[in-house]
């Protein structure tokens, strides 16, 4: 059981208000479109990749000053990934930052939005104020983050308990509704590049993020709950035909990928994400796992968990709303989920990222220590041994 409630869920448990979503929303065709729009100009620095801007800006004769996200750094951000950004583009050389990429692009663009901290780490430790000072539009290239709309920024940071660093590093996430892109542009034609493997990890993210908004025991509102199912259904669909068809029936399907990880972006930004995220997070940082990935490998083994401590309730809707779109009964839902998910993407064991036996010791206690904002959402309360049954079982 979790011991005690951070502030911030505290308060967001309390607030029984609807969400309050503030980007405006476009869609276009094509990114030509959105330039046009928007006058992008030498104001302007855009931060993607490279494989994105070759296809789909080179040609256009933009002015603005491009930065590829590639040159801090592999991977999910880190605090040397972002202080190189912040290094690599003077504050007071753009006024808009636009955000074309993917779930790491989205979240460093928020950053860049927002008055420059002292240290990446006092940031992420709520040590430095969040002060958004500039126009962030965000265009997503992939269907899973949801990050254009949310008010979380993840990054990687060193780990700290009471305060002491402990040598290890663990993902964080930086909460205020100050780092919501102002803009969502959404372009299903960037998703056309975006291999099969990161868009099978991005969208079963999305799926993750709508099924814990929807299983919120306190934060769901009537709104998060209509844009949870919608992403679900949407979802699962485009998962039916990818089984039956193959992955390149996904191509026929982009706007509705893209517009469900907007949907179920809009769900969490106020029912909020829960054990699945608090756990995969220390995943992700110490192993670099792929954020989709690493949740999907603890997914099946939570749901089972929720369906044995408490089968009734949220999670029974849960089940019975799986149960309509797969054609399976209530009671079989979660495996059926999991079979078709495993179509999807073969579910990998933990010990194939480089986990070890201690980790399935040492990650509940980073989990309690550091990832209180998620754990204090979860369906089913989770203590220390259930966490580490769930790392145990996944191993």
């Amino acid at each position: 059981m979790a011991k005690k409630m951070d502030a911030f869920s505290a308060a967001l448990m309390a607030d029984k208000r609807e969400i309050v979503f503030a980007p405006t929303v476009y869609k276009f065709e094509t990114f030509a479109q959105m330039a046009e729009e928007f006058k992008l100009n030498e104001r302007d620095v855009v931060l993607t990749n490279e494989f994105i801007y070759t296809p789909f800006m080179k040609d256009l004769g933009l002015k603005c000053q491009f930065v590829f996200q590639e040159k801090f750094g592999a991977g999910e951000p880190s605090a040397e990934m972002i202080q190189i950004m912040y290094d690599a583009i003077p504050y007071d050389s753009y006024d808009r930052v636009i955000a074309v990429g993917g779930g790491a692009i989205l979240d460093l663009c928020k950053l860049l939005g927002c008055r420059r901290p002292d240290t990446v780490q006092n940031l992420y430790y709520k040590r430095f104020p969040v002060i958004h000072e500039k126009d962030v539009i965000a265009v997503p290239t992939t269907c899973g983050t949801g990050s254009e709309c949310t008010n979380i920024s993840v990054a990687i940071v060193k780990t700290e308990i009471n305060g002491e660093l402990t040598g290890g590093e663990t993902k964080l996430g930086l909460v205020s509704d100050d780092i919501i892109p102002n803009k969502v542009c959404l372009i299903p034609d960037l998703l056309k590049t975006l291999p099969y493997k990161p868009f099978a990890c991005s969208a079963i993210d999305a799926l993750i993020h709508a099924t814990e908004s929807f299983l919120s025991p306190a934060r769901k509102t009537m709104t998060s709950e209509l844009f949870s199912v919608k992403a679900m259904e949407m979802i699962m669909e485009g998962f039916r035909r990818i089984a039956e068809n193959g992955p390149d029936a996904r191509f026929e399907y982009l706007d509705e990928f893209v517009t469900a990880s907007f949907y179920a972006g809009i769900a969490f930004l106020k029912a909020g994400c829960a054990t699945v995220h608090a756990m995969s997070f220390p995943l992700g940082g110490t192993y670099h796992v792929p954020h989709g990935e690493s949740n999907y490998m603890l997914f099946g083994s939570i749901l089972r968990i929720y369906d044995e401590y408490d089968p009734n309730g949220e999670l029974l809707k849960f089940k019975e709303m799986i149960a309509r779109i797969t054609g399976c009964k209530a009671e079989d839902a979660i495996d059926e989920l999991n079979a078709l998910l495993a179509k999807i993407l073969p579910l990998r064991p933990l010990r194939d990222a480089g986990f070890t036996e201690q980790d399935i010791v040492d990650f509940p206690k980073s989990v309690e220590a550091n990832q209180q904002r998620l754990l204090t959402n979860s369906y089913v309360p989770m203590d220390l041994d259930l966490m580490e049954r769930v790392y145990r079982e996944c191993f």
